[in-house]
């Protein structure tokens, strides 16, 4: 018991630095970091800017971008498969510390809109498709989750994830996001009910 009492601080320290490797090393990193940086999304410091919404005119063409996907449980589709509608695409990973923390946002907008006419597509960048299906069960999640079944198109390239895209019904893109933001809002809302034209 002396030693303890003696070495009281080394030990406290040991255990501090011992539990952030655990964390760090492991496949905690994702969802403990996710969740600090949710705290950081709820602040309202970041949002996504938003231009000015264009509705497609009647008679646009309605051409999505050829981008072959498969579903969470292994069907093949295409992106074209959404045309006619606005499209958030949101480019993620399991291992991905802002992906995660802006998934309960994202998960609460496509339960708020009207999926008749925005089509969420959640692509899961995951090597292994089990992680993604992982994530998604534990939490609960419900929107669409996709994989690429072919590289992206050159329209999606981006360097960093989370990144978030708007298309409007024509395949515009109307908005392009990189990092993470908070799109639960009713500004964000608003704006994709006038992308679509309601």
């Amino acid at each position: 018991m002396a030693f303890f009492q003696r070495h009281r601080a080394n030990l406290t320290q040991g255990l501090l630095w011992g539990s952030l490797a655990v964390v760090f090393f492991t496949d905690l990193k994702a969802p403990v970091v996710g969740t600090l940086q949710r705290g950081l999304l709820a602040t309202g410091l970041w949002r996504p800017t938003l231009p000015a919404a264009r509705p497609a005119r009647a008679g646009a063409p309605r051409q999505l971008p050829d981008a072959p996907l498969y579903t969470l449980d292994g069907r093949p589709t295409n992106l074209r498969r959404f045309a006619g509608k606005v499209v958030v695409m949101n480019l993620w990973a399991s291992w991905c510390p802002p992906c995660r923390a802006e998934m309960p946002a994202l998960q609460h907008l496509y339960s708020q809109v009207d999926t008749t006419r925005v089509a969420f597509v959640m692509v899961s960048l995951d090597e292994k498709p089990d992680r993604a299906r992982r994530v998604v069960e534990q939490a609960g999640y419900t929107f669409p989750v996709f994989f690429p079944a072919a590289p992206l198109p050159k329209v999606f390239d981006t360097k960093s994830i989370p990144t978030t895209f708007v298309l409007g019904p024509d395949g515009t893109v109307a908005v392009r996001r990189e990092g993470m933001a908070d799109y639960d809002t009713a500004e964000f809302r608003a704006y994709l009910q006038q992308l679509a034209g309601q």
